[in-house]
């Protein structure tokens, strides 16, 4: 299956910073432009670090206020952490102010391996880098939805002809495949138990998806049958064996 491309839902215009770039442009830029956040880059547009409003408010947290009592020295601020924010407090440009290392994506990173990384470290927009690791792109969130307004048409089509036919090696009309606001229905028979999973599994896979209904029922409970009396063959089976 061909699974939708980062670079395919990405923006290609990027407002950026370099490290040099002054803390008071680097608000504005985010102001004027209706973003959280943004990329910082060298000379060479390799993506050094990332700027988000969190890292301004941090700044602006840390500022000391001149009608508190003194503050007392505290362990926590001996950790990297509480020097990060230390730092923080003092920086003028954007270099200073950035978090490091940089969480990226490439342009050929499919939409589900972007989607992965955004909840894995709980960010909501990731630099997008072409093969030689330069800006190319952003992709947000709202961005990564967009694969589910895919039409149901175009998610059973493929469901029949990559999942089906091409891989389970079915006739088009062996399943019965129903698409409804992204949900998919599978109903029918299918010699092997195996099968059936592979096609759930597949299905699953499909970009636009949102959910499958497995109807599905086979002949044979092959997942009984020992691996030396077992006769493997097709593509479907070759699927199964690396998942």
């Amino acid at each position: 299956m061909r699974h939708s491309k980062v670079g395919s839902v990405m923006t290609m215009e990027v407002v950026r910073a370099t490290y040099g770039t002054t803390f008071k442009e680097v608000a504005r830029l985010l102001r004027e432009n209706r973003i959280s956040g943004l990329p910082v880059v060298d000379e060479d547009d390799k993506v050094i670090g990332v700027i988000s409003e969190t890292d301004l408010m941090a700044h602006q947290a840390q500022l000391p206020d001149p009608y508190a009592p003194t503050r007392r020295f505290r362990l926590a601020d001996l950790t990297a952490a509480g020097r990060r924010q230390a730092a923080k407090a003092h920086a003028r440009t954007a270099g200073q102010l950035m978090s490091e290392p940089p969480i990226t994506v490439h342009a050929d990173n499919t939409i589900v391996e972007a989607a992965r990384t955004m909840a894995k470290n709980r960010v909501e927009r990731l630099p997008v880098l072409d093969e030689e690791g330069r800006l190319v792109g952003i992709v947000t969130r709202r961005d990564l939805l967009k694969v589910f307004l895919r039409p149901d048409a175009e998610i059973h089509r493929e469901v029949v002809d990559e999942v089906l036919v091409r891989a389970l090696w079915l006739a088009p009309r062996s399943v019965d495949v129903s698409v409804t606001d992204g949900v998919v229905t599978l109903t029918g028979q299918m010699e092997r138990k195996s099968e059936t999973e592979i096609a759930v599994a597949m299905t699953v896979r499909v970009d636009g998806v949102v959910a499958v209904v497995d109807h599905l029922t086979y002949r044979l409970d092959d997942a009984r049958i020992q691996p030396d009396e077992q006769a493997l063959h097709g593509v479907a089976d070759d699927w199964l064996r690396r998942t």
